[in-house]
């Protein structure tokens, strides 16, 4: 048996870099005393979110004041990035960011140690004129980490059963998605439990964990910043979709010790194989166009 303790994290981040360094390594060192081998945290950790999520009925003065206030664009091998590898140490941490590419820049995250990063991620989904602040990603990849194969998905990728389903059969065995999830635009409750958003969230985290017989580690945002008010929820979700553990609508760190390669075993040997039992060959209405109609070789392996 070989357990892997799991920490994800609801937790506030805003434009302070030094203030989210801060924050970032006191729950790094509150995963490190519950003897974790992961952390999760969640999306748009160093510099924070957006403000507001524009669209066709933004104003052009409203536009510009969010365009000035975007979140610092920062390099995969900058020293921003380097400084929270020195923070993690052996500890695999996963984190999100505002990629800098030249002049493009990206809603990113990235799965790293003290010895450097491990996977890197652009998100592909963007909801509510994210396009006009960010460039979209083109692919979700698996990778290898001293706790296992992993995959990574930001905030409205979860929403499309084909993100993780990609990643779940490219081998991931635990995905991790980290969000700036906030409560719904209109008609929100006053209290964060009855949201419909909040309800949304822990669904789409319940079922892609179950569709995929995977763990799903869910962090997201706390608090308020600019405009938004995020739901918290972040959770570790089993392959079978049961909440092994969660914050609830509250920030702070929630843990769970988890043996991946039994839970899934036991989702996928009972029968029920959900990789596995996939008819691509039925599915052409919805993936034909791109010729996604064989079996992976990595899902060939699992088989």
């Amino acid at each position: 048996m070989s357990e892997t303790v799991i920490s994800v994290a609801a937790a506030e981040f805003g434009r302070d870099l030094e203030q989210c360094y801060h924050t970032i390594g006191a729950l790094i060192d509150e995963a490190r005393a519950r003897g974790s081998h992961l952390l999760v945290l969640p999306e748009a950790c160093l510099g924070g979110y957006l403000t507001s999520l524009g669209g066709t009925d933004e104003s052009e003065e409203a536009r510009a004041r969010r365009l000035r206030s975007l979140p610092p664009a920062l390099a995969l091998d900058g020293p921003e990035l380097r400084r929270i590898a020195a923070l993690a140490g052996d500890l695999v941490v996963t984190l999100g960011f505002c990629e800098a590419d030249g002049d493009t820049r990206y809603n990113a995250a990235v799965t790293l140690t003290g010895d450097g990063i491990l996977g890197s991620y652009r998100k592909v989904h963007q909801p509510l004129g994210e396009n006009l602040c960010y460039a979209a990603g083109s692919e979700y990849r698996g990778f290898d980490t001293p706790i296992g194969r992993m995959g990574m998905q930001i905030c409205y990728d979860k929403a499309f059963p084909e993100a993780a389903r990609g990643l779940a059969l490219d081998g991931a065995e635990i995905i991790a998605s980290v969000s700036a999830w906030p409560t719904a635009r209109t008609a929100a409750a006053e209290r964060l439990e009855d949201d419909r958003w909040t309800q949304r969230f822990d669904i789409f985290d319940r079922a892609r964990a179950v569709e995929n017989q995977v763990i799903w580690v869910a962090a997201n945002q706390a608090g308020r910043f600019g405009s938004l008010r995020f739901v918290c929820s972040a959770k570790i979700v089993g392959p079978g979709g049961e909440v092994l553990a969660t914050t609830g609508t509250a920030p702070g760190l929630t843990t769970a010790t988890v043996d991946v390669a039994e839970a899934l075993r036991l989702a996928r040997d009972g029968g029920m194989y959900n990789l596995r039992d996939r008819r691509p060959e039925v599915y052409g209405s919805v993936v034909q166009r791109y010729g996604v109609v064989g079996r992976p070789e990595r899902e060939t392996a699992h088989a």
